[in-house]
């Protein structure tokens, strides 16, 4: 029987590995590895919204937070929105994530969930939380770029999940890419790779919901404007 876009997510999902060189200070997170409902909520999350055969517009994030998909398995999405919004409870965490406070109230702008992620698939180049060691010994949130060292270390594993996101049935005229920094990287991948024929660039909701939060319901416009030019 033929797979579905959901099959395929799901596939992909449950063989990332990163066996790759990191940085001293820097580690990897995998949330499907590190807790079993993870790959639960996941499998129920792709299954109910990508059960299909339908071709997708890709939006491009950075990589997932510890906090987001580094606990619930999908991309801007932490375990209040899982619940209230897709209607998935998860038990074992429960988090608070402010990009997937901006990334729910744009969907629901969009028309809903449903309606949303039918046009529309949601990765990263590197899908798996990465955190570095602050000074104090404390773990943060860290982003590919942040060390230049880490970049090339990451690079090739990079391209690799972009052509596996690619090959799940994704539209590659023009993608929509979360944050101006990350564009530089993924401008400077796709010269050379040359994955995507346009690259759009969209302020990174964490962007948004931490400076420039009075300015929200223009940024969820300016999104819809670029969204629905494609998807209509």
């Amino acid at each position: 029987m033929e797979k579905t876009f959901a099959d395929h997510v799901i596939d992909f999902n449950c063989h990332l590995h990163y066996e790759g060189k990191l940085p001293d200070g820097f580690q990897v997170m995998n949330p499907y590895m590190d807790n079993l409902e993870t790959m639960v909520v996941m499998q129920q999350f792709y299954h109910k919204y990508y059960n299909d055969f339908a071709q997708r517009k890709f939006i491009v994030g950075i990589n997932p937070s510890r906090h987001g998909a580094g606990v619930t398995g999908v991309p801007f999405t932490d375990t209040k929105r899982l619940e209230s919004v897709c209607g998935i409870k998860m038990q074992s965490a429960h988090t608070h994530e402010i990009s997937s406070v901006f990334i729910y109230d744009m969907i629901e702008a969009y028309g809903g969930a449903a309606s949303f992620y039918r046009d529309f698939y949601i990765n990263s180049p590197f899908p798996l939380a990465i955190i570095r060691r602050a000074k104090d010994g404390k773990w943060l949130n860290a982003n590919y770029y942040d060390d230049p060292e880490l970049f090339e270390m990451v690079k090739d594993f990079m391209i690799s999940s972009l052509r596996k996101h690619i090959s799940l049935g994704l539209d590659t005229s023009e993608v929509f890419v979360l944050g101006k920094k990350n564009t530089d990287f993924i401008q400077k991948i796709n010269r050379k790779e040359k994955l995507f024929e346009k690259l759009t660039i969209l302020e990174h909701p964490r962007f948004i919901q931490q400076y420039k939060s009075r300015e929200k319901q223009l940024y969820i416009e300016k999104y819809l404007r670029a969204l629905k030019n494609i998807a209509d």
